[in-house]
């Protein structure tokens, strides 16, 4: 900042320094304040939490006629009655979710993040949501019938997705037992693509979590039916980025209590088709 500022002056125009002194004074205030963590009692005080959530990812977030809807919204709901915070939220596609909240734009990403070691370097989770398994999920009229049978065909997934990252790892374990892997890996903005391609046969399988290719399924038995896993079982979070703490706090506070009542195993139920209530109280 010095530089700058020395170099404003240099031009012999004080109106145009100041000016521009002004600007490079402001800005770096703003840094300043967006990289500041809030405490508790801080962000109590605003009242409430900038989220962000996926718009297109049944069955845990989605917009319906206009509305957002889905298992996490419905959380949301009562997380905001729990706090009596508000969870200001933006809706936006997968690529820009966990990307706002490295960047502060968003406190918490309010979505279906797997909960993974590669993001735990930069990523805090709150208490989990749903447990989670990655699988494929393919055509009532394909003839692949296993994981193994995968080898030499075209597979979907999201771009940026955990999921994603999960088949690739597969992958490779499907090339050193049988010599080969998938005859092609294609990437997605969203699902919907993935699933729209998927039923008129430019795709062999998608790879998702269990969660959403049963919701597929359960939506379009005539069409898709759900495959074998391709990873471990893992958990579904809500994130934050590393060290925010005030904002785990709070939610994990919020999240126990509606987990302790039985209110979260009702909307799973209803939501997911299964109640998750062996899931550890913390994944990170």
């Amino acid at each position: 900042m010095y530089h700058s500022i020395r170099t404003l002056f240099r031009s012999g125009n004080l109106a145009k320094s100041l000016t521009g002194l002004a600007v490079i004074i402001s800005a770096t205030f703003c840094m300043a304040s967006t990289s500041h963590a809030l405490t508790v009692e801080e962000i109590e005080q605003r009242g409430y939490i900038k989220v962000a959530t996926e718009d297109d990812y049944r069955p845990f977030e989605f917009i319906e006629n206009g509305k957002s809807t889905g298992y996490h919204n419905e959380l949301k709901e009562l997380v905001e009655k729990e706090t009596g915070l508000e969870l200001r939220q933006t809706t936006l596609p997968w690529s820009g979710v966990l990307p706002g909240i490295t960047s502060g734009k968003f406190d918490i990403a309010l979505s279906a993040v797997l909960v993974t070691e590669a993001r735990k370097p930069n990523f805090d989770f709150t208490t989990p949501t749903a447990a989670s398994t990655t699988i494929y999920g393919t055509r009532s009229d394909s003839p692949i019938k296993s994981a193994k049978d995968l080898v030499g065909k075209i597979v979907g997934a999201q771009t940026g997705s955990a999921f994603l990252a999960e088949f690739k790892v597969f992958n490779e374990k499907l090339k050193a037992e049988y010599g080969e892997g998938a005859k092609e890996i294609v990437e997605y903005a969203s699902y919907p693509e993935a699933y729209q391609d998927l039923g008129i046969g430019r795709l062999d399988a998608v790879v998702n979590s269990d969660l959403a290719i049963l919701s597929l399924v359960a939506e379009r038995s005539d069409m898709f039916i759900a495959g074998e896993p391709v990873s471990e079982p893992r958990y579904i979070a809500w994130s934050v980025k590393k060290g925010n703490t005030a904002i785990l706090e709070i939610m994990n506070g919020a999240l126990t209590k509606i987990r302790e009542s039985g209110d979260m195993y009702q909307l799973q139920q209803k939501w997911l088709r299964a109640s998750h209530k062996n899931m550890p109280v913390d994944v990170n």
